[in-house]
């Protein structure tokens, strides 16, 4: 499989402001750009077919669920987060609860809204790198996500990310739950072609 890096800008030296952070991502609306917690500003790679198509379903997967119990708000990866930790970043599938969202102010929901996410799903597609992916799953962690999915197709398995828990890692086929942070959804995940 060939791996398409993302291109890293070191900005370490240079401290953006939330606000410039947005003005540089509306100017280059056709990038996907996010920020990780050590100021590094990655102009990522865009997603083949495959992987769009399975990030829709999951998205979709989750809306349903959320329409049906009303417990939060869904975002799709258009959506990038100001996590507390700095990083700016963008999950494949993001999930808040309605208590946590209605908290922030209209101008920060209209924006990058700065709260990370209580369940996001990453979905690695054939341009992202295992380990990017697994330390952009630990800024959410130290940014307060309650339960995050690393889905993996190439390898088979998915990562289960929780608070204050080691990682639990599943082979595909496998079937899985919302837990308490997304009560009474479950997700089915076949063995990938």
């Amino acid at each position: 499989m060939i791996t398409y890096e993302p291109v890293i800008l070191n900005l370490k030296n240079v401290q953006l402001t939330d606000e410039q952070f947005y003005q540089i991502c509306q100017n280059n609306e056709y990038y996907r750009l996010e920020q990780t917690a050590k100021g590094e500003l990655l102009i990522m790679p865009p997603v083949g077919a495959i992987s769009g198509n399975r990030e829709s379903e999951f998205n979709a997967d989750v809306v349903i669920w959320n329409r049906q119990t009303k417990l939060g708000k869904v975002f799709s990866s258009s959506t990038i987060f100001s996590l507390p930790n700095g990083g700016k970043r963008s999950p494949d599938v993001a999930w808040i609860a309605n208590e946590r969202w209605e908290a922030l102010t209209l101008e920060e929901q209209e924006k990058f809204p700065p709260i990370c996410p209580d369940f996001v799903i990453e979905l690695r597609s054939r341009t992202d790198s295992v380990s990017q992916l697994q330390e952009k799953m630990q800024e959410y962690l130290q940014s307060g996500l309650q339960l995050g999915w690393l889905i993996d197709p190439e390898n088979q398995q998915v990562e289960i990310y929780r608070q204050n828990r080691v990682k639990e890692i599943r082979e595909l086929p496998t079937t899985l739950s919302g837990e308490q942070v997304l009560p009474g959804f479950s997700l089915e995940l076949p063995f990938f072609k």
